[in-house]
């Protein structure tokens, strides 16, 4: 019998996925029928993307997972009718995106890009700067994503420092973890990096206090999850001097609304959420995956602890 597949997300989603997951099915061999409006009885599996008009998860009675689409599981994960297992994304094509989004911001802030780029006087000041060995990158959140970007840099010659909520050894990095250890973290963070969820525990991760541990003239990076920084507590920051220019591609609303003063503050780049976004045909065979595994019993890949909400 084949496994009844239901794509729910946002219906513009469809066209561009039904084929790179129909072709990651038949790569696995697996016998699935992929449709958007089965009846919720006969449904095995849930591909979701929490935009989708699906939200009360309850007549799913058959379906033994929701593999989410995106990396961000906050708008699902605490969904009360929600009780079977739900798989975040780690898509290997977002991570090398979000990768190069990164990295490319750490040289252009790193080399001092922006003094020649944007130079409306035509000032002949030549600064050289340091070497990537001279140079501490601190990335806040170790994941999959998190991991990738240290990686690269390391590879640059970046001495590269990094933090977690939970203890983790990744090596040629300088790992931190707990709050006595964030704080010794942002103590050497030149250029900073937030690539940790949203969740109640890391809202506002990046407060005043915080700032204030971070070296005079630091540079922030911020492709994570908006909530993760104190909007007012970066601007003031911005304005002393403590933060020297912050890159920002999340936001606690989005699209961030023209009156924000993050658009008008010289110091701050804005782009708008295009880091790393799931890459069709590498997602689908994630999710392939993860319905080979569920229907032989084998466990799910990337499933999400609900306690911690990711």
């Amino acid at each position: 019998m084949p496994i009844n597949v239901l794509f729910a997300a946002h219906v513009d989603r469809w066209e561009t996925y039904r084929a790179p997951l129909t072709d990651a099915f038949a790569a696995l061999d697996l016998d699935v029928q992929l449709a958007t409006d089965f009846r919720p009885e006969d449904v095995d599996y849930i591909v979701y993307a929490p935009n989708s008009p699906l939200q009360d998860f309850a007549p799913y009675t058959r379906a033994k997972a929701v593999l989410n689409l995106w990396a961000g599981v906050e708008a699902v994960v605490n969904n009360p009718t929600l009780k079977i297992p739900l798989a975040r994304m780690v898509d290997p094509g977002m991570t090398k995106s979000m990768t190069e989004w990164v990295v490319g911001h750490v040289m252009r802030y790193h080399l001092g890009l922006d003094r020649y780029i944007v130079n409306p006087d035509h000032a002949w000041a030549p600064r050289t700067p340091p070497l990537a060995a001279q140079r501490t990158v601190c990335i806040l959140g170790m994941g999959a994503l998190g991991s990738a970007v240290a990686e690269v840099l390391l590879t640059l010659g970046f001495k590269v420092r990094g933090w977690s909520r939970r203890e983790k050894s990744i090596p040629g990095v300088a790992m931190h973890h707990g709050e006595d250890g964030l704080e010794l973290a942002l103590s050497q963070a030149e250029i900073l990096i937030l690539l940790l969820p949203d969740t109640p525990a890391t809202e506002n991760i990046l407060d005043a206090a915080a700032i204030a541990h971070l070296p005079k003239g630091a540079f922030v990076i911020n492709p994570g999850r908006g909530p993760l920084i104190d909007d007012q507590a970066l601007i003031d920051a911005l304005n002393t001097g403590q933060i020297a220019q912050a890159t920002l591609d999340v936001f606690r609303t989005e699209p961030l609304p023209a009156d924000h003063p993050f658009w008008a503050h010289p110091g701050v780049t804005v782009t708008p959420h295009v880091a790393a976004d799931t890459r069709p045909h590498t997602a689908s065979q994630v999710i392939a995956e993860n319905i080979r595994r569920g229907e032989i019993g084998e466990p799910f890949l990337h499933l999400v602890d609900r306690t911690s909400g990711y």
